[in-house]
């Protein structure tokens, strides 16, 4: 497997820019705002409110595209999708993933 690993970190952050803009912004003009709101609370509405789901979708083309052979574009497209996951978990402001425990006296 000869990936070009300069392509997979541009196009592992230009996914998490894509499923950001599309799951979390407005938008310019608050285009995307009214695409989510055109999507209303059916299928592609939840879709569009989830950024996992979103970034499983807006990875696809990417992985397809890096991948030479079938079975490399699978891993790819899940492994673009995970960066962008990975990404939003380290750029999210307030994660409360702090997992030490603690202990308050009465």
């Amino acid at each position: 497997m000869n990936i070009d690993w300069f392509y997979f970190i541009v196009s592992a952050l230009v996914v998490w820019r894509l499923t950001h803009l599309l799951a979390k912004e407005d938008g310019p003009f608050d285009m995307i705002f009214l695409l989510r709101k055109q999507a209303g609370k059916g299928f592609f509405g939840k879709l569009l409110d989830c950024f996992y789901c979103v970034s499983i979708w807006v990875a696809l083309p990417f992985g397809i595209w890096l991948g030479p052979r079938w079975w490399e574009k699978i891993l790819l497209w899940l492994a673009l999708s995970g960066a962008a996951c990975l990404l939003e978990q380290a750029t999210t402001k307030g994660n409360n993933n702090n997992n030490t425990a603690t202990w308050h006296e009465d």
